[in-house]
């Protein structure tokens, strides 16, 4: 298994890198289109900046990856706290259990309260 994993890595590094290669040219980007950067008291929101094109693709997947892990961690929180709910009420049944059993043997012999815990 280790070394199906070892291929997958080599084969995507292998994609990525001559998604690189093949996507060299320098690309401008901009946070505002030029129309509205012209509004008076937007002009501080219009950066600009020049990088490869390949670096704002993978810019954007890993963006996209990290947005799509917040939010799904996000929409996962009810499970979550709904099973550390439940997790606590088996650990408090669990007590009562203990207890339950402890005043039902306390004045049994100790041998038949060993065998009934164990059945």
């Amino acid at each position: 298994m280790r070394y199906i994993r070892y291929a997958f890595l080599a084969a995507l590094a292998i994609v990525l890198v001559s998604v690189a290669l093949a996507n060299r040219q320098t690309v401008t980007l901009s946070s505002l289109p030029e129309g509205l950067a012209a509004i008076p008291g937007l002009g501080w929101m219009a950066v600009s900046i020049e990088m490869p094109l390949f670096l704002v693709v993978f810019i954007g997947i890993v963006a996209g990856l990290l947005i799509g892990f917040v939010w799904e961690w996000l929409r996962e929180y009810k499970h979550r706290a709904e099973a550390a709910r439940k997790q606590a009420e088996v650990k408090t049944l669990q007590r009562e259990l203990k207890k339950t059993q402890a005043e039902r043997d306390k004045d049994k012999d100790e041998v038949l309260a060993l065998l009934d815990q164990a059945s």
